[in-house]
Order: structure tokens, then C-alpha cells, then sequence
């Protein structure tokens, strides 16, 4: 699934991660959510950029025009 090469790399971080303490821990989940919420933001706009999500949009649309919807 995973090159070898990279796998050696994730086998790494898991060792540091174990090393880390609470504190780092902690600081490194806060890290990373931003980083995984930023990093998914980026791939949503260029989804919608290369409209990729324009059939699920007009589905949507016509799904509410036609009273298949509930306001929120």
C-alpha cells in the first residue's frame, strides 16, 4: 500500500510520537487538527475550482426546488 520508503518515515514519526508527553502530545493534536482542517480546506476549493462537485450541487438544488428538503 505504502512505498517502502515511506513507510520507514511513518514507522519514525510513530516512534517520536510515543516519546512525546503529555504536554507535547497535547500541543501536537492542536497541531495537527489545524493542520489536517487546513490541508482538507485545500483540497474542498480545488474541488469546487474544478467542478468537481457541480453534479452533487445541482442534484441538491433540484432536490430542494422540488420540496425534497427541510429548512434548517
Amino acid at each position: 500500500m505504502y512505498p517502502e520508503d515511506a513507510m520507514s518515515r511513518l514507522e519514525s514519526i510513530e516512534t517520536e510520537l510515543k516519546q512525546l508527553n503529555a504536554d507535547e502530545l497535547k500541543r501536537f493534536r492542536e497541531w495537527f487538527f489545524r493542520f489536517d482542517a487546513d490541508a482538507w480546506d485545500l483540497q474542498f476549493e480545488a474541488d469546487v475550482r474544478d467542478g468537481k462537485l457541480n453534479k452533487l450541487a445541482e442534484k441538491a438544488i433540484r432536490d430542494h426546488q422540488s420540496g425534497r428538503s427541510t429548512d434548517l
